[in-house]
């Protein structure tokens, strides 16, 4: 890979990487309950993660550093989501959510019949 394509595709990624850590971040800050708050936290940081593991693997290519950055990926992919919904979870059952945002409550109905 020229010298050139390699700084370009390293400023893109990690660019991209920043900026949806940085999304993630506002969402934080900006939304109003615990669950729009999950919804920032997981989605694009999980996307920006893996724009700067890309870019890892890419500036050092080897067999260790894909492997390490594929299983990073895969564990992140993986634990973040279930985090959030626990989370999610632990935040509906005590209450500590803004009922009037939610479109659908489907745990109401359970929740009555326990």
């Amino acid at each position: 890979m020229s010298g050139v394509l390699h700084d370009v595709l390293t400023a893109v990624l990690i660019l991209a990487g920043a900026v949806m850590c940085l999304a993630a971040g506002i969402g934080l800050i900006r939304f109003p309950d615990v669950l729009s708050r999950l919804h920032a936290a997981t989605k694009p940081q999980i996307f920006g993660l893996m724009a700067v593991s890309t870019d890892v693997a890419i500036n050092n290519f080897s067999v260790g550093t894909v492997t390490l950055v594929v299983a990073i990926v895969a564990f992140q992919s993986l634990t973040a989501p279930m985090a959030a919904h626990l989370v999610g979870r632990a935040a509906y059952e005590t209450e500590h959510l803004r009922p009037d945002l939610l479109i659908v409550d489907e745990l109401r109905d359970r929740r009555a019949a326990c």
